[in-house]
């Protein structure tokens, strides 16, 4: 695989400059995010303007990354969101005009595929296989890390002609446009963190008084774990927020007989923020988010079920992966009335939206068409 290595701030500029001016180039990074709380970059790849180059972000200013970025040309990245995480924090910036290979797949009957399985299917290339666990970090880097790298992006823009032709000929352009604008507004990490407790296990067992202690806890963790680049695990573990949001301490001495909580979290600065977040948390009740479909009407809920089976069915038909037409939290949000709801407009209104209206108003039915399948039919009125 021939590429060029580039580790100098002056190079980044001038490729990054005759890049801009290029209709399309390929990108990718490698990252690790197990020892810190945001990812941290290690590599960046991309493929355009004749060659492949592999940028040494610990060596070099990526800030003339922003100005590609921010240009007309499009960036075709393979399921882009964690690059797009990683690229935020370490640039600044992401590109501004994106396909993302892997979402425009499932618009060609393929669900979530591997860039690897792409490639065979589609160019009947076989990428060479690398070490999943290999350190990205560690310089010098060996040969055979740096081919695996670039070959990540050296077929990406054959793929992107490949997939366009396709897409262009089923009248779905639009479609994966606008699923790429949805990518491109995802939050990335360290957005909320007053909805971090959300994600804890179990916290759902605890009495309304512990889960806003929790919620604190949880905010207060995540908020620090930022601060200092550290996984929120090693700020403090979930089992000692659990621990600490049932036992409500309001001493050292409390605190440290709280489960979970070791001699560092009872000490210093650190044990002052704990219990500020305990007082602080004991002030509020906090409510979970409803599971899917509490928030409906009760008599709206078994059609969450029925629906669910319908889009199925339309997606099988139409060769679409179904997570891209509709997840359970869209339908939700679609029988709840939901301006912003993803079914209530576009594509995929018009795949689905007078289907379910149908189905919900009792005006349609779902059949079994014989053939394994599904089928719409009107309900005599």
């Amino acid at each position: 695989m021939t590429y060029r290595w580039i580790q100098s701030s002056d190079e980044v500029a001038e490729f990054a400059q005759r890049l801009a001016a290029e209709p399309r180039f390929a990108l990718d990074t490698e990252f690790h995010r197990e020892r810190t709380y945001f990812p941290r970059l290690a590599l960046v790849q991309i493929a355009g303007a004749g060659e492949i180059v592999l940028i040494d972000p610990l060596a070099c200013d990526l800030a003339p990354l922003k100005d590609l970025f921010a240009s007309p040309a499009l960036a075709v990245l393979h399921a882009a969101q964690q690059d797009l995480d990683v690229l935020t924090h370490a640039v600044g910036a992401v590109p501004a005009n994106l396909f993302d290979t892997q979402l425009a797949a499932g618009f060609l009957g393929y669900s979530t595929p591997s860039l690897v399985s792409l490639l065979q299917a589609e160019l009947k290339v076989t990428a060479a296989k690398g070490d999943r666990l290999t350190d990205w970090l560690r310089r010098p880097l060996t040969a055979d890390q740096c081919d695996y790298a670039a070959a990540d992006v050296a077929h990406l823009l054959a793929l992107h002609d490949r997939l366009i032709t396709q897409l262009a000929e089923a009248g779905r352009m639009e479609w994966v446009d606008a699923a790429c604008e949805e990518l491109l507004r995802k939050p990335v990490s360290g957005t909320n963190p007053d909805m971090a407790w959300t994600r804890l296990k179990d916290v759902r067992a605890l009495k309304p008084r512990a889960r806003g202690v929790a919620q604190a806890l949880a905010a207060w963790r995540e908020r620090r774990a930022m601060s200092v680049d550290t996984p929120v695990r090693q700020v403090l573990p979930d089992l000692a927020i659990l621990g600490i949001a049932q036992k409500q301490p309001r001493t050292l001495q409390e605190l440290s007989h709280a489960r979970g909580v070791d001699d560092r979290h009872t000490r210093g600065a650190i044990a002052k923020e704990l219990l500020e977040a305990v007082a602080e948390g004991l002030q509020t009740e906090a409510s979970l988010p409803s599971p899917d479909g509490e928030e409906l009407d009760r008599h709206l809920r078994p059609a969450v079920t029925l629906v669910s089976a319908w889009v199925s069915e339309v997606a099988r038909q139409e060769k679409i992966d179904t997570a891209l037409l509709a997840t359970r939290n869209d339908l939700v949000a679609f029988l709840r009335g939901d301006a912003d709801a993803r079914l209530a407009t576009g594509w995929r209104h018009d795949l689905l939206g007078d289907g379910i209206r149908r189905l919900v108003a009792g005006h349609a039915a779902l059949t079994f068409d014989g053939r394994g399948g599904l089928r719409l039919i009107d309900v005599p009125g």
